[in-house]
This record gives C-alpha cells, structure tokens and sequence, in this order.
C-alpha cells in the first residue's frame, strides 16, 4: 500500500450532444466525447482513520461546500464502499468550472482512481462512478467515447482522432440542471451516428461538419455570453465550431495546433482562452477497461 498517489484527470469536449429522450426526469442523450489536455491535478495521502478531508486550490474552487464537493462525495462513497481508511485529498484546479468540461466529474473520478491505487483494491469502479454523476463513469478513463443513456453508457472508440481546438469559456456559467429543464424536445436530426461513421472512416474533416449540441439553445438563454464566444471563434474560420456539455464552454476545430494559436492571439474578447489537444488519457493502474 502507497502513502500517497499523485494522478491528473482530463478535460472532455462534447463534439456531438442529441437529445433524444427522457427517462423519468433524466434526459437521454447520444453524444461523442474526447479528452483535451487540460487537467486537474489529485493527491491523496493516506489516513489511520476512516475520514476525508478534501483541499481545493485554483479556478475559484475554495469556497465550495463540503457538502456540494464531488471530490469530497467520492472519497466518502469509496470509504463507505470498500472499507478502507480515509484520505487527505487536495486537488489542484485548471479545468474551469460551469463550462461544461467535466472538471467536478473528473476531480470525483479522479479521486476514485487515486483511493483505488492508494490502498491497492481490485474491485470495479464504474458502478459507484455512475452513482455520483452522469459522466463520471466516463471520467474514469475518458478518451474517445461515445456516451448514451445519461452519459453513464460507455462505448470506447479506439485511438482518439488528432484534433486541435481553441476553447473560450464565458465568466459566466450556467447551471446544467437548469440547462436541461428548459431543453426544449429532443433533437429533429440527430448528428452522433453519422458523424461517428465519418470519424471511423477517417473522415475527421466532414465529421466536424456535424458538431453540434441540442443544449445550446437553452444555454444561451441563461447565459447570453455563450452565443456571443460562439460567435467569436465562427469569426476565425475555424473548420467548426460548437458547445460543450450545457455549457458555457464553447470550441472550435481548426486544422492545425498552429492556426489555434493565431486565432488565440487574435482574441479580443472577454472569455478565457485556451489552445488545447485531444489526448489518450493513462490508463488507471491494473485496469484494462471500465
């Protein structure tokens, strides 16, 4: 057993997000995700006793309570689980919060991964990854995927395409449960299966033709910043454009890392900007798949 296990967890990108239906109060989705090289940054130290006390640095992440941490929720669902000893969590933050990147999924799914290593147990954790949030069972390995249900169905492509994105991220952020109550239907057209046909055929360029999300409507109702960014990176030609998650994060394709950072420099407005990478995350030790 380890004293302390140090791990980073990813970013993703929704490139496509249909909505097709409900369950309950959930809405059903159909949507292809990636990992970007944009991360946080987990240590978890191991304790005598069954407590967990988690640290937050960075991106505004301090104040929030203990009771609405998910990093805080997933050491206490793995103690509770498993029957280890605690944890003294900090986690260092650069993946912005209420953009749609998946930062608070990553930090619980990261803070699973790390607790596993920390006290070497062999049992699956996607079940209880599921149980605290819609993609953190996708957080747990991330890369190329497509996610159906509420994100908790995971179908692994195989080698993430190259792509090269600049990310603008509003200061204001919406609120994914109020994103999704003023959803309005489910998608006339939806664009995931064909673009994942074009993605497996090689086809990158004529797949990003069908980036699109059936959340940005309501989006940018509730934050109007999202629909002026978005219609910032189209003012850069990029080879598409779209939203990520429920927002307020939006992204667009260009065809080299190189034009990213031109169209970056070139960046007047309000937003935080950033030139990112799809990436193959790590694969967590002893694990061949989730």
């Amino acid at each position: 057993m380890m004293n302390t296990v140090r791990t980073d967890v990813f970013a993703k990108l929704n490139l496509t997000l249909d909505v097709v239906g409900r369950r309950g109060d959930y809405h059903l989705i159909d949507s292809l995700a990636v990992s970007v090289d944009l991360s946080d940054r987990i240590v978890a130290r191991a304790r005598k006793d069954g407590a967990v006390t988690v640290k937050m640095h960075g991106m505004g992440s301090e104040g929030i309570p203990p009771e609405e941490n998910a990093a805080q929720r997933a050491g206490e669902a793995f103690v509770a689980a498993f029957g280890t000893r605690g944890a003294d969590i900090t986690v260092y933050k650069n993946i912005p919060m209420g953009a749609g990147l998946g930062g608070s999924s990553a930090d619980a799914a990261g803070v699973l991964n790390a607790m596993k290593k920390l006290y070497g147990t062999a049992d699956d954790l996607k079940p209880l990854a599921d149980a605290l949030g819609s993609d953190t069972g996708y957080l747990l390995r991330g890369g190329f995927a497509r996610l159906t249900g509420r994100g908790e169905r995971v179908e692994r492509l195989g080698r993430t395409p190259a792509m090269n994105f600049l990310l603008l991220v509003p200061q204001g952020r919406v609120s994914t449960a109020e994103c999704y109550r003023r959803c309005r239907g489910v998608s006339e057209c939806p664009h995931t299966p064909r673009a994942l046909e074009l993605f497996r055929s090689g086809e990158v360029v004529w797949a990003a033709k069908l980036f699109s999300n059936d959340l940005y409507p309501a989006a940018r109702e509730l934050e109007p910043e999202v629909e002026t960014a978005l219609m910032e990176l189209k003012r850069f030609s990029p080879v598409a454009a779209s939203m990520t998650g429920s927002g307020s994060g939006v992204f667009a394709l260009f065809e080299s890392f190189e034009l990213c950072q031109w169209a970056k420099s070139r960046y007047r407005g309000k937003a935080r900007a950033y030139c990112l990478k799809t990436i193959e995350p790590p694969v967590p030790a002893d694990e061949d798949e989730y």
